[in-house]
């Protein structure tokens, strides 16, 4: 089974107790403190409310298998106030608990559904990057998760047949290939449905209360919750709920409650941080973060811990900044010994914080600067230490994974498929190999050369493409049959977990416990950077005024075909129409 693909790993277990899990442990989200307008530019923040309400996604897509169901009940002695529409009223019941159902509703007319899909990502980070990288080529978009990142034209700008094809022909004639027609024809729909006192009520939206908790499918949540249609055709249950409860329900599932004080307060200011940062990520959808991996962890009331408490209620309300911004509280399992800056994962600009670290004290066990690790010697020479690291003591500091060709052909094929890539139907796999890596030891290239030419993937997407790399910490050795010459395969031999950028968990362990306190664990992963309290004059977020030049060959997202698709913005419609009327009728037939 493909592991799910996200930016980092959970810590629900002490650095020695760990297994590998793929959460990521990016943090997220805020409720309405941004107004978005129509250029897609978030303003500033605008409260010195220091508890905040987030909407979390607690289930996402629900209603996409005829078979989802959702059982919601109030703790015992209190009732359910279920609230929705009907006609020009709105409705209140009462109730014990409720079930949530979907009845597939028989459309009386088939319904075309289909939408340009310009690039898919493994990341919210890559997927926004890309999404800025097509607004310079003039095309309107917006970021979405139908299951993984994708960037869409934007459905209401291209919102006919013949507008779609469109701009698919003037990607074409710039030489862009890989942007797609996602298409489906719908015979049916789901449709909400629930029955209180014996009468079956059917609405896509719901809102629900109580004095107390509220248990859906056995997990308990504090707040309220609204069920909502989404983007993809189906609802997400929204869990609407002030930071500081969210925060309960994340911090003992991404740091652990064994953890040390100092530890579990740096992981509660940067999951803070990182959510008020975030609150961009579901726009598209209504809410803003999501509860599994692709945000926080986050399980509402289970899990929650006295100390885990104390520690949250400690650090109430601080936040870490740059230059008076949110800082790009990016964290992971582990750093193999070395932080990643944000470049050397994903596309877009540094991140001054965010930048290459030896992770490990009081002594230094490595001088970068006389020794960069984007000499291969000098790599597998780092990666040969084992002691003096800040996450010695973990067993995935170091690993190596034996990877037979069989399985990374598969690999590299399903990842090309869900490229729409014409190179997918590879046959065999010649030579993989280390083709440019950073100063700071990640590979920002590899190459694959198969029967089908040759394959570049960057940064980022080597994850996407590839099963056995822990994080992109890794150098590649071909391995023979016994003829010592037929290739059967290659071990990644690296170190550890995740993307690798900012906060070292298992890191933070070891600071905790030599007697760090929360602010000099902070300093260390993110210089520079200062810990105040959240208030109304804090810049949560700002879109990047420039946007870094990048050839859709080369920027990571899709592999597209070489193209002088960056020389200007996409041509006009009116100029494909006037220049190559005849072709492209023929094309739309």
């Amino acid at each position: 089974m493909r592991r799910q693909q996200c930016n980092g790993y959970n810590l629900k277990h002490p650095p020695k107790q760990r297994q590998k899990s793929w959460p990521c442990l990016l943090p997220g989200a805020l409720s309405a403190l941004f107004l978005f307008g129509l250029g897609g530019k978030p303003g500033l923040a605008a409260t010195s409310n220091l508890n905040p309400t987030l909407k979390i996604g607690i289930v996402q897509r629900f209603g996409a298998k005829p078979s989802d169901r959702l059982t919601v009940q109030a703790a015992p002695g209190d009732r359910l106030t279920l609230k929705f529409k009907t006609q020009n009223a709105v409705k209140t019941l009462s109730a014990d608990s409720v079930q949530i159902e979907v009845q597939m509703q028989p459309l009386t007319s088939p319904r075309l559904e289909e939408r340009v899909v310009l690039s898919t990502h493994r990341s919210f980070e890559s997927a926004e990057t890309d999404a800025a990288y097509w607004r310079t080529q003039g095309i309107e978009v917006e970021v979405a998760q139908p299951e993984r990142w994708q960037v869409w034209a934007k459905r209401s700008r291209y919102s006919s047949p013949l507008l779609r094809r469109l701009l698919l022909y003037s990607l074409q004639l710039k030489g862009v290939t890989t942007p797609y027609l996602d298409r489906k024809e719908l015979s049916q729909i789901p449709q909400a449905s629930w029955v209180v006192d014996g009468y079956r009520y059917s609405r896509d939206n719901l809102d629900i209360t109580a004095g107390k908790v509220i248990q859906v499918n056995k997990k308990r949540y504090a707040g309220s919750l609204r069920l909502q249609p989404n983007a993809y055709g189906n609802y997400t249950l929204v869990n609407q709920v002030p930071i500081e409860t969210y925060l309960r329900g994340v911090v003992p599932h991404e740091i652990g409650t064994g953890a040390p004080i100092p530890a579990i307060q740096a992981q509660a200011i940067i999951a803070r941080t990182y959510a008020l940062r975030n609150l961009r990520r579901f726009a598209l959808d209504g809410y803003e973060l999501c509860a599994d991996t692709q945000c926080q962890v986050y399980q509402g009331l289970e899990g929650t811990n006295p100390g885990v408490d104390q520690a949250i209620a400690a650090t109430a309300g601080q936040v870490l900044t740059y230059e008076n911004q949110l800082v790009d509280a990016l964290y992971s399992s582990a750093t193999g010994g070395v932080t990643a800056p944000f470049q050397d994962v994903w596309e877009g600009a540094a991140r001054p914080y965010l930048k290459a670290i030896i992770d490990a004290v009081p002594n230094q066990v490595w001088d970068l600067s006389r020794r960069p690790l984007a000499d291969e010697q000098n790599f597998r020479a780092f990666i040969g230490l084992q002691q003096g690291f800040n996450e010695a003591d973990w067993r995935q500091f170091r690993w190596r994974i034996e990877t037979p060709l069989p399985q990374i052909s598969q690999d590299l094929r399903t990842y090309l498929q869900s490229q729409k890539s014409p190179q997918a139907n590879f046959q065999r796999i010649q030579q993989i190999q280390v083709s440019e890596r950073s100063a700071a030891g990640r590979v920002l290239k590899v190459t694959v050369r198969t029967d089908r030419g040759a394959i570049e993937l960057n940064k980022d997407n080597i994850l996407r493409a590839f099963e056995a790399p822990n994080s992109l910490l890794f150098y590649l050795e071909p391995l023979y049959e016994q003829d010592g010459k037929t290739l059967k395969g290659y071990a990644f031999a690296g170190g550890g977990l995740g993307h690798g950028v900012g906060l070292s968990q298992t890191g933070s362990y070891h600071l905790g416990e030599i007697g760090w306190s929360a602010a000099r664990i902070l300093a260390f992963y993110y210089p520079g950077t200062q810990l105040q309290p959240l208030s109304k004059s804090i810049v949560f977020w700002q879109e990047p005024t420039a946007v870094p030049a990048a050839n859709p060959a080369q920027r990571n997202g899709p592999p597209a075909a070489q193209s002088n698709a960056t020389s200007g913005t996409m041509q006009s419609f009116s100029e494909i129409v006037g220049l190559q009327l005849f072709q492209l009728t023929k094309w739309l037939d």
